[in-house]
């Protein structure tokens, strides 16, 4: 008995590559982006977010980019940081979105959660029918779900799921920053299934 569970410990660490590999494709969802009336920018991820709904703007998929107004952060309160809805307004229009096509959405939001019930109180104020909304690899399963719960069939969304630029599903295993996301995101997921 111990012969074996050694044996199976030593494979799984020998294949642990393969494994965590094929543990990332089953937790990682990832819609088709179509084209949509707007893409939602939430919080965080302001190294790729922005970018991905900058070029889904210039591609044509969308007609408006909505910022997620997030709440500020003690560093942002006091003025050492530029607040993150201030950055991801910047770096839009760096890349090319004109001023009159970004909107910011919600006021002091502080999780998922709320920016999505924020989101929803924008769609029907606007008539809004479908959007895109961008998040990274480990988070999008929860995202979607929070979405889809809240907008059910009334609103199409479509969630891609966006790489961070320190680690991919193929090698997250090997970058702290990809387990910690990732076990976070396991937690948050279930706590978000319990609690919404």
């Amino acid at each position: 008995m111990v012969v074996t569970i050694t044996g199976l410990s030593a494979l799984a660490w020998l294949e642990r590559g393969p494994l965590l590999r094929s543990v990332a494709d089953a937790w990682v969802v990832s819609d088709e982006i179509a084209p949509a009336d707007a893409v939602a920018v939430f919080g965080g991820g302001i190294d790729d977010r922005p970018f991905a709904a900058a070029e889904y703007y210039k591609e044509g998929l969308v007609k408006e980019v909505l910022v997620s107004n997030v709440r500020l952060g003690p560093a942002e309160k006091i003025g050492a940081l530029v607040p993150q809805v201030v950055a991801t307004r910047e770096i839009l229009l760096d890349l090319g979105v004109p001023e009159n096509r970004i909107e910011v959405f919600g006021s002091d939001l502080s999780n998922t959660h709320e920016e999505v019930l924020a989101l929803r109180e924008w769609a029907e104020r606007t008539g809004t029918r479908s959007f895109i909304v961008p998040t990274g690899i480990f988070s999008a399963r929860r995202v979607r779900w929070i979405l889809h719960r809240v907008f059910g069939d009334s609103v199409v969304v479509h969630v891609p799921a966006l790489n961070p630029q320190e680690y991919t599903r193929d090698d997250w295993w090997q970058h702290e920053g990809g387990v910690v996301t990732f076990q976070n995101e396991i937690l948050k997921y279930v706590y978000y299934r319990i609690k919404y």
